[in-house]
């Protein structure tokens, strides 16, 4: 089936879920949760991943009526899922300031490790050790595939940041790659 193919049964099964329906929407689940759990997965951890990704899929039926096919619905999703976890990590960092002091003692507790081998394994830690703003940049720009105008709008930083944060990224992952810190 060519790609227009499965556009169009998308789009008719978007409209569907709109009107109500489940089963529509759970094919919609079923194709999208994957990459969003990706995108979770790299911008927090393994564990918070599972209950955003779920988060993600809930807001999403919320707010079905608000998608107007002006995108694709997987390009409206994966927008959604980083804004829902951009505003998470917000309020995370706004409750942890109240019982910590605001010295941040709980963002910086170690993740939990993540069941892999070689490479990717050193690929995730090194990528879950990043700076949060550097990890947001990182993953939008050379995983995910946004650009740095995209990403500016996304994360409400200037290009130039958006750049800086890549360069700061890169440096710090080979390094880290290379055995360093």
């Amino acid at each position: 089936m060519g790609e227009r193919a499965v556009a169009h049964f998308e789009t008719a099964d978007v409209k569907r879920a709109q009107d109500g329906d489940h089963e529509a929407f759970e094919r919609l689940y079923r194709e999208h949760v994957g990459r969003v759990f990706a995108l979770c997965v790299r911008m927090v951890d393994e564990q918070s991943a599972e209950d955003l990704t779920q988060e993600v899929f809930i807001r999403a039926w919320n707010k079905l009526s608000t998608f107007k096919g002006q995108s694709r619905f997987g390009t409206w999703l994966h927008r959604l899922a980083i804004n829902h976890v951009l505003s998470r990590r917000e309020t995370q960092r706004k409750r942890e300031a109240r019982h910590a002091g605001g010295d941040g003692v709980l963002a910086r507790v170690v993740a939990p490790k993540r069941r892999s081998s070689g490479h990717a394994l050193d690929l995730e830690r090194a990528i879950g050790r990043l700076p949060e703003r550097a990890r947001d940049v990182f993953v939008l720009y050379d995983v995910e595939g946004y650009s740095h105008d995209e990403i500016a709008d996304v994360l409400g930083v200037s290009v130039g940041t958006s750049k800086s944060q890549l360069h700061r990224a890169r440096m710090l992952m080979r390094r880290h790659l290379d055995g360093g810190a």
